[in-house]
């Protein structure tokens, strides 16, 4: 059985590279199972403009030739549509105890907290783009405050962790951060696929022999470039040699 996990599409929003994820929904790597990791709508109740809808269409055509999982995040959680094919909706998923599935913020202890400075920040970076600053999701401007942004991802990442072990899974696969990573935290595996917000974008890739993530390039479409993520950082070389792979 082999498995592709994406997270944090957000389709409606300006952001989401609609067009690469059309290219990559046209010749995926082979599949059994296409899981839709949270998020996949930025605001459920507002109209998609036509190319994002026809990703969503593609979606629900992908339903009726493989089994398609979406998972709930925070963006489209309550999401009930009248009709999209055989896509079966959940708050979280799993492949026989080997990983768990799910989006991340019921691990995020800190945005629930910090409401008042999380809408301060994000009138800041809209602000910052009507005076002609370069347009990007606000995960994307979050990620020039460094050592903030590592606190929230280690957030997710330890409470993830912490539930994935206490309920015997060897890993665990997150989105929420719009951050990829894939390092070993007190004997568990975590997975972050990141976001189709900005580019490089990301897809977690399961087969019976192992999990991989890997790297969309932004010319994926010429180029059909999907890479192994390669993390320079010595701590994650360190934890990808004694990564879990599960026979």
């Amino acid at each position: 059985m082999n498995a592709i996990i994406v997270s944090d599409l957000h389709m409606g929003s300006r952001y989401f590279q609609a067009r690469a994820f059309r290219d990559f929904l046209t010749s995926p790597p082979d599949t059994d199972e296409f899981i839709l990791n949270g998020d996949v709508l930025d605001r459920p109740r507002v109209k998609l403009v036509p190319l994002h809808q026809q990703n969503l269409e593609r979606l629900e055509q992908l339903s009726f030739q493989v089994k398609v999982v979406w998972v709930r995040g925070n963006h489209d959680n309550g999401y009930m549509p009248e009709r999209l094919g055989k896509i079966e909706f959940c708050r979280r998923y799993n492949f026989d105890r080997r990983i768990l599935i799910t989006h991340g913020d019921d691990f995020d202890t800190i945005m629930p907290r910090s409401r008042v400075f999380m809408q301060a920040f994000r009138l800041m970076h809209d602000l910052r783009v009507r005076l002609g600053a370069r347009p990007v999701h606000v995960a994307e401007y979050a990620k020039k405050w460094r050592a903030f942004y590592r606190v929230l991802r280690n957030n997710v990442m330890r409470n993830a962790v912490n539930f994935a072990a206490e309920n015997g899974f060897e890993a665990v696969t997150c989105g929420h951060t719009h951050f990829a990573e894939d390092l070993v935290h007190n004997g568990v595996r975590y997975i972050n696929t990141g976001a189709w917000t900005e580019f490089p974008a990301h897809y977690l890739y399961v087969t019976p022999h192992g999990m991989a993530l890997k790297r969309v390039d932004q010319t994926f479409p010429e180029r059909v470039a999907c890479y192994e993520v390669r993390v320079g950082r010595s701590e994650l070389q360190k934890s990808r040699r004694s990564a879990i792979r599960t026979p």
